[in-house]
């Protein structure tokens, strides 16, 4: 045993118990945070503008502080982004995680000094927690690879700018350093598809022991290794022991993944956002990432079905249930007070506090008031791809409202097999007896012939990663959503199949 994976396994342990203090201590660890946040806030523009002085309870700051997205907020971001000091949070970010939205073009996320160490310190704790539980740590000494945005920043008004991904890069510490990949000029290749094969070029004679990233674009790297040295993953990299991954569920893409690799490796789930690090996987075998309560963030939530009434109810995590699907949102001391990030979650657990991340508010289907979700999209597909022995590359979700020759409209799936199914037409009934299960608003809507059962497109080869190449967002931690309300991916979709 090295001297690193000796000291990494103490280290472990010791975090792990720092942890396990405030996750069993949930709603006094939030209200201290929410203490130090307003008082932090309190002599800010924004602090001033919402009488953060006169705020002492939840019910207090419902009252002061509006939800807000990205759009509303923007007024206060705009000064910050303008140079302007004590606007959202004490003096001026660090950075600006730039991200883009579907209404808002570039978005600016303020990351202060404040900020910034919660997310690194949320990656290397969820890797300490499996360190703790497993007992294992020789991975410490072999490569590790991040699949990520280019680390290169730009300035703006004396703040430096770029990716979360990039950013995150410069603050590797000092004893990963020999032991990252890939170089820092292969990371900093905007082409994702040329990056990709530089990666492959570096690392296919490396001991890799960890690869993380967003899992579409790890298959496709994975992919490329197999097609350049003909062995499998697993046998490629013999000590690869630990595959970390966000951004999108993983179960879509797990049988591929296990095809790939050729045996089965230990994961972990993480859930960052340029907003915050807001939870990791801590327990292997355990549904849900635990939520980092002592990071800086306070947390409240609405369940979802109650978002778009004109004042929605707001929670804390000290009334919230199991099995509910609600809108998350945060206050922060990178200076986000009540910001709605889109995510909508479901607790798995509230003794500790375990979220999955159930979808996106805007991202779903209600085109004829069924209201579909990401979670059980994924759901329908992982039951009918087990029943049926199909393997999925990625799939997305649409309605068709106005079929042709009088059918009734149907939910549209657009599915790349990695493994076609012997029978579509017993896919599609798999998948949709799955939805029906899940989602009685669906179910009735069959039931009471509004809509027929749903159709299968199959996507030729490539056809999703041709289409993010074609809307500029191939690669990176750009995702494809699972599920539209509207026809804009599904027509260009069909352009590609030709129907």
């Amino acid at each position: 045993m090295s001297i690193k994976s000796f000291g990494a396994k103490i280290f472990a342990k010791r975090i792990r118990k720092k942890i396990d203090k405030w996750a069993n201590n949930p709603i006094e660890t939030q209200k201290r945070v929410f203490e130090e946040l307003l008082k932090s806030a309190s002599n800010t523009a924004f602090g001033r503008d919402h009488n953060f002085t006169k705020i002492h309870t939840h019910d207090d700051f419902v009252k002061e502080v509006p939800i807000r997205d990205y759009e509303q907020l923007r007024p206060y971001v705009d000064r910050v982004v303008a140079g302007e000091d004590d606007i959202l949070w004490p003096g001026k970010p660090i950075y600006f995680a730039k991200t883009s939205g579907t209404t808002s073009g570039v978005k600016y996320i303020p990351l202060t000094s404040d900020s910034m160490p919660t997310h690194i310190k949320a990656a290397r704790n969820a890797i300490l927690c499996y360190i703790a539980e497993s007992g294992k740590a020789s991975f410490v000494d072999g490569k590790m690879i991040f699949l990520q945005g280019s680390p290169e920043l730009v300035e703006k008004n004396g703040i430096n700018l770029g990716r979360l991904s990039g950013i995150v890069a410069h603050y590797v510490p000092k004893y990963l350093q020999k032991n990252r990949l890939p170089s820092w000029e292969t990371n900093c290749i905007d082409d994702w598809e040329s990056k990709v094969d530089a990666i492959v070029e570096e690392t296919a004679n490396e001991n890799m022991t960890i690869i993380s990233g967003i899992p579409p674009w790890v298959q496709m790297y994975f992919e490329k290794l197999q097609k350049k040295t003909g062995k499998s993953i697993g046998e490629l990299f013999k000590n690869f022991e630990l595959f970390i991954y966000g951004g999108v569920n993983f179960e879509p893409y797990k049988a591929t993944f296990e095809k790939l690799i050729g045996r089965k490796v230990a994961s972990i789930e993480l859930y960052p956002a340029s907003e915050g690090f807001f939870a990791f996987q801590d327990v292997q075998g355990e549904k849900g990432m635990l939520l980092q309560l002592d990071s800086g963030m306070f947390y409240e939530f609405i369940k979802a079905d109650e978002f778009f009434e004109e004042n929605p109810k707001r929670i804390t995590i000290a009334d919230v249930e199991k099995d509910i699907n609600y809108v998350m949102l945060i206050s922060s001391n990178a200076g986000l007070w009540a910001y709605n990030i889109g995510d909508t979650v479901m607790f798995t657990s509230t003794s500790p506090y375990r979220v999955i991340v159930s979808g996106r508010i805007k991202h779903f289907i209600s085109a004829f008031g069924e209201h579909v979700i990401g979670k059980e999209v994924e759901q329908a597909m992982k039951e009918a791809t087990e029943a049926t022995g199909a393997v999925i590359k990625e799939f997305t979700v649409a309605p068709q409202i106005n079929p042709k020759d009088s059918e009734l409209p149907y939910h549209e799936w657009f599915i790349e097999f990695q493994e076609s199914p012997k029978d579509i037409a017993g896919l599609e009934i798999q998948i949709d007896n799955a939805l029906r299960k899940q989602n009685t608003y669906y179910d009735d809507l069959i039931t009471g012939n509004v809509l027929r059962t749903l159709k299968v497109r199959s996507v030729p080869k490539d056809g999703f990663n041709e289409y993010m190449k074609s809307i500029g967002k191939l690669g990176g931690q750009n995702k494809l959503p699972r599920l539209s309300n509207d026809r804009k991916i599904a027509d260009s979709l069909m352009t590609g199949i030709g129907k």
